[in-house]
């Protein structure tokens, strides 16, 4: 059992990703490397961490077969060499017979091994007359949740749910996740600025109250070489609803501890996770 204290440390990795897959990768390794130093046991990078394209076919070009490829060795090779647990963010994972790919979200474990694989199954689609997206033209949906064990070094398993950004609008995905154990639910993002501004803190700290558990999001956050501009505001919310740590725009490290016996010590006082009914 965790003794009360016993903490560990995340990361929400912040980027403005371009339009050079090698100098976002780049970037990414150096953030990665300043949440390494500060203590991190895991680190979570946004949504389109490696690429964020003059246009959004740009993304097929880099696609890879699941298991090989330049951006999955950076990214075994990352969290080996800097021994974290490294979610990364979103990566276009080749759908065999098509020409559109999964968002992908890959989980390395410190081995450099990959211990988890979640495809976004909710595909955003926004028209307000100005902005215009339809992520189904190009992505293929997932169908199924996704959660992995992290056993941090103070002797807790963490169970962590995953998810990616437009997921965050369907409450259901998580409360499957808790229903299923799960105390941290992550959310690679790139929200836009329109809606961020007004739904994503809110949205955050809802999923973190509703189901009792830590929430980190890690953001894409300010102006992209190709006029995009996204919200950004990565953050840690824990199980009361409330921010531990945020980054508003810009690249960086937003840094926070996580409690298992003040997670604990929630649950019990509010046991609302044990009052389901429907």
């Amino acid at each position: 059992q965790p003794q009360r204290g016993s903490q560990v440390k995340v990361a929400s990795i912040q980027m403005v990703s371009g339009t050079s897959a090698p100098a976002n990768l780049d970037q990414a390794a150096s953030l990665l490397e300043q949440a390494a130093q500060a203590g991190a046991e895991l680190a979570v990078l946004p949504e389109y961490f490696c690429l964020m394209g003059q246009q959004d076919s740009d993304k097929l070009a880099l696609a890879e077969a699941l298991g090989d490829g330049p951006m999955q060795r950076f990214l075994a090779d990352t969290a080996r060499a800097l021994g974290l647990w490294l979610v990364a963010g979103t990566l276009p994972i080749a759908v065999p017979g098509e020409s559109r790919v999964f968002n992908t979200s890959l989980v390395y474990g410190p081995d450099g091994v990959v211990k988890a694989r979640y495809d976004k199954i909710h595909l955003f689609r926004f028209d307000n007359g100005q902005e215009h997206y339809d992520e189904a033209v190009l992505l293929a949906p997932g169908r199924t949740p996704a959660w992995f064990d992290l056993a941090s070094k103070d002797g807790h398993t963490w169970r962590v749910g995953l998810s990616i950004c437009y997921d965050l609008r369907f409450p259901e995905l998580y409360r499957a996740y808790a229903t299923a154990g799960a105390n941290l639910l992550l959310v690679p993002s790139a929200f836009t600025y329109t809606t961020g501004e007004q739904h994503w803190e809110v949205l955050l700290r809802a999923r973190a109250i509703e189901n009792l558990s830590y929430v980190l999001a890690s953001a894409q956050g300010g102006l992209h070489e190709n006029g995009r501009r996204t919200w950004g505001h990565s953050m840690v919310v824990n199980p009361w609803g409330a921010v531990l740590a945020r980054l508003d725009s810009g690249a960086g490290v937003v840094l926070a501890e996580l409690d298992p016996a003040q997670l604990g010590a929630w649950r019990s006082q509010l046991p609302a996770l044990q009052h389901r009914v429907l």
